[in-house]
């Protein structure tokens, strides 16, 4: 049994998804419907643009959504579709690509969304207010309640539970410094703070679920071809006016990784293709479930060996 899982914000590259648009006419169109939607060429910003631009949130998010799509319809030139897979799941962004990718809500939508979701985030709290860092070598138990500490009356709390040894915290700036210094006084391996423009995935990030329910109200959703597995529930979901919900609630929820992994595997899951940018993914997949066998899809060449890795096992 397999499932296909989507980055989220962190894996963007100057560069990404050009070799899959010159390989693949389906993956060219692909950007350029999201440069459609968007009214302006958010291609020529990914392949030749600067990186800090690209970093934004407002840019990062449609760019990886558009990067794994491209794959897919590369992957779809080959004959495998998303209905190859059992699950589909993304990391936080990586939600709305595991959405488009199973025919939930259209490209041009997602891109929309998209765009929305990182400005509103954005401008949720002002820069330097809020934060968010890595915390290593502590399970998420111990991180709650570090957090529970360090919140003295401001907002830290986990926001990603990525594996069993990685849990990111997010809040007022102060209040995650506070947790960082707690958190290496209690045998943290590490407990750096993260380059992001806004502190994802907490209470803050109340304004940005305001906008995005009233986005998503404007939006179509369909039921998907797959089960899609919610960031926030850590398990299978197809109905539409749950999923809408759920996209709204993931904007100050936590991102449940580890579960999510742990719940695929539950069901029967042994191969995870990692389909767009980079392989942070598969790295915390190899440490939730190592049974699980991995796979990236990035690259022209990366499509071909799963075809054939497909193809040898049919």
């Amino acid at each position: 049994m397999r499932a296909f899982v989507f980055p989220g914000q962190g894996a963007q590259t100057i560069g990404m998804g050009k070799a899959l648009a010159d390989a693949y006419p389906q993956a060219r169109a692909v950007f350029e419907e999201v440069d459609e939607a968007l009214g302006e060429s958010l291609s020529a910003l990914i392949w030749q643009g600067d990186q800090a631009e690209l970093t934004l949130t407002r840019n990062a998010q449609p760019a990886l959504m558009a990067t794994s799509m491209a794959a897919m319809a590369a992957l779809g030139a080959e004959g495998v579709s998303v209905t190859a897979a059992s699950f589909v799941a993304g990391h936080s962004l990586g939600e709305y690509s595991a959405l488009c990718a199973a025919g939930a809500i259209s490209l041009a939508d997602t891109a929309r969304l998209l765009r929305l979701r990182g400005e509103a985030m954005q401008a949720a709290v002002p820069v330097g207010e809020g934060a968010m860092a890595a915390l290593l070598g502590l399970d998420l138990a111990a991180v709650r309640e570090i957090a529970a500490e360090a919140a003295a009356g401001q907002v830290v709390q986990a926001a990603n539970d990525n594996d069993p040894a990685q849990v990111v915290i997010s809040g007022h700036a102060a209040a995650v410094e506070r947790a960082v210094e707690l958190a290496k006084a209690r045998g943290a391996k590490r407990a750096v703070m993260l380059p992001v423009s806004a502190p994802f995935h907490c209470a803050l990030m109340a304004p940005a679920a305001t906008a995005m329910a009233e986005a998503l109200d404007d939006v179509e959703i369909e039921t998907p071809l797959v089960p899609v597995v919610a960031n926030v529930r850590a398990c299978g979901e197809t109905d539409p006016a749950m999923i809408r919900a759920l996209l709204v609630e993931q904007v100050t929820g936590a991102v449940r990784w580890r579960e999510s992994v742990a719940w695929m595997a539950g069901q029967g899951v042994t191969d995870i293709w990692e389909i767009g940018a980079g392989k942070a993914l598969s790295g915390m997949v190899k440490r939730i479930a190592r049974e699980v066998a991995t796979r990236q899809v990035g690259s022209p060449e990366e499509v071909t060996a799963a075809v054939d890795s497909m193809n040898a096992a049919a």
